[in-house]
């Protein structure tokens, strides 16, 4: 009977850590949970870019020869056309030396009268056996050598007579002066650029992508410019340029999208423009957190929560480009369904969960076109 008794607290300890352990059980199969409704949209990222309208070409003009500018002709803005003036340099210093050439040649020509005289007298006495036949060959050579002197001395004032034609600055096409880094005055060396020239004609955005969109931007479809000063026009784009190599302050890529079709009215130079990318991927696609995907022996996977049962599936997805700090999924989710955000990988399948909206990952995706 005291052995019955003696049991008694013992089977008291036992129920009661069986009911310890059943309540520990229930209150750890509901785990907490931050979720993210993922919503599809057309296209992927919905990308975008800010840039400057600028020429397709432009030129940086100098002058072909040093002197000090004299006049300058355009002013910032001006339409020019091909070959028209810009500016000039002081003549001056070249007048002289097309003077000093001149005279050179004039001298040349002299040269060659006298050595022509000298051999026709040669040739004479020659006739008459006062000379002998080796002072006309003398005389020819040197007849040959002022004809040479003088085709030299031409030459060279055609040189002289080149470099006074340099010291006007023309354009090179038609177009329209963009800058002017020289004013009257100023002493210029040979090739300084002082007049820039946008060409008529193409237009295109000059814009700066990050190291981690620069595969999107190449595989883009379809790009679409729009202006800030016209809101509501678009332009078809596409990439004409991408560097390769990234800058050294900024640590982007410089690229170019041409315009199609511009409108030259509407699409002035320096304009704030915007590049919108709609289909980096193609097709329609959603966005999630990188903390929702889980690499599980090469296999992408995600958290789904049933939002009947509060239950959670792993789910296999493809993934696409990642920006920031979210990941592209290109299939495996239909849109609409609650995925989980954060806590895991303390989760097993079948598991309940209490699932907490996650507002900043929410935002994030939304801004980038991948959460409705």
């Amino acid at each position: 009977m005291k052995i019955q008794w003696a049991l008694v607290p013992i089977a008291a300890a036992v129920l009661l850590a069986g009911c310890q352990r059943d309540k520990t059980a229930a209150f750890e199969e509901i785990r907490p949970v931050r979720t993210i409704v993922a919503g599809r949209s057309a296209g992927s990222v919905g990308a975008s870019y800010s840039g400057e309208v600028v020429a397709r070409h432009e030129s940086q003009l100098g002058f072909r020869s040093p002197g000090k500018i004299a006049v300058r002709l355009v002013d910032v803005g001006a339409i020019v056309k091909r070959g028209q003036p810009l500016m000039r340099l002081s003549p001056e210093q070249e007048a002289l030396q097309v003077v000093a050439a001149s005279a050179g040649v004039d001298a040349a020509k002299s040269r060659v009268a006298q050595a022509r005289v000298d051999l026709q007298r040669t040739e004479q006495l020659l006739a008459r056996q006062f000379a002998s036949r080796a002072e006309l060959d003398q005389q020819k050579l040197v007849l040959d050598q002022a004809e040479a002197q003088l085709r030299q001395a031409q030459a060279q004032r055609e040189a002289v007579e080149n470099l006074r034609g340099y010291t006007v600055l023309t354009s090179d096409r038609d177009g329209v002066v963009t800058a002017i880094a020289a004013e009257v005055g100023q002493v210029v060396s040979a090739g300084q650029p002082v007049v820039t020239v946008a060409a008529d004609g193409e237009r295109e955005v000059a814009i700066s992508i990050p190291e981690s969109r620069v595969d999107e931007l190449r595989q883009a479809k379809n790009l679409q410019v729009g202006v800030w000063a016209l809101p509501g026009r678009t332009w078809t784009g596409t990439l004409r340029e991408l560097a390769p190599a990234t800058d050294s302050i900024t640590r982007t890529y410089a690229a170019r999208v041409t315009i199609q079709n511009p409108d030259a009215t509407a699409l002035r130079l320096g304009m704030t423009a915007t590049v919108g990318v709609n289909d980096l991927e193609g097709h329609s696609a959603i966005r999630v957190p990188l903390t929702a995907i889980i690499d599980h022996d090469g296999r992408r996977q995600v958290w789904v929560v049933d939002p009947k049962t509060s239950r959670v599936a792993l789910r296999d997805v493809t993934l696409g480009s990642a920006q920031d700090d979210t990941v592209l999924v290109a299939s495996g989710l239909i849109g609409g369904e609650a995925v989980v955000t954060a806590g895991v990988h303390m989760l097993e399948p079948g598991q309940r969960v209490e699932a907490a909206p996650d507002k900043s990952a929410q935002a994030a995706s939304a801004s980038l076109g991948g959460a409705q």
